[in-house]
């Protein structure tokens, strides 16, 4: 019986950044991210256990669903500076997308650009039909990331017991 596990992450990159396969490697400064009150106030804080099993759910989505999770990378540094996602929850049949800048980085338009980079990977090379992202109502610097990229407010809805507001945006 043939075990081994082909996967191929794609490289995705931009004028400043690369998006590449999550490293372990790269467990520390997403701990770090999500174990800071301020960094991960719209999406909850984790202990490292927790951080975890959340950094290996990403990494996994490739297997099962051939889309997930990018760490974000400054090509000129090799810097890590945050993730980004594209990717399906259960019994979805829209994809969803998130990205997380790390705090160090903030304000410099890496999630503008590493979002913009994975949603043209979703419309051009998986022919999606509509790519959804789910943000906090207080997530003002999400919002914006959303609708620099053309996605427009859809409804409230709830995730993990919290309402919640989706923005979507249709292949054209």
């Amino acid at each position: 019986m043939n075990d081994a596990l082909t996967i191929s992450v794609p490289r995705l990159h931009t004028d400043r950044l690369t998006l590449r396969e999550y490293r372990v490697e790269d467990f520390e400064l997403f701990a770090d991210h999500l174990s800071n009150a301020e960094s991960s106030a719209h999406l909850g804080s984790a202990d490292r256990q927790t951080a975890w099993r959340i950094f290996n759910s990403h990494a996994g989505f490739w297997l099962l669903n051939r889309a997930g999770w990018w760490s974000i990378e400054d090509r000129q540094t090799g810097q890590l500076v945050g993730s980004v996602g594209a990717f399906f929850r259960h019994e979805s049949t829209v994809m969803e997308m998130g990205w997380n800048t790390y705090r160090a980085f903030w304000g410099k338009g890496i999630a503008n650009e590493a979002a913009a980079a994975v949603l043209k990977y979703a419309f051009e090379v998986r022919g999606e039909p509509k790519v959804r992202a789910l943000i906090a109502s207080g997530n003002e610097s999400s919002r914006r990331v959303a609708e620099r990229l053309g996605m427009t407010y859809e409804m409230k809805t709830e995730l993990n017991g919290k309402e919640i507001n989706s923005y979507v945006r249709e292949n054209t």
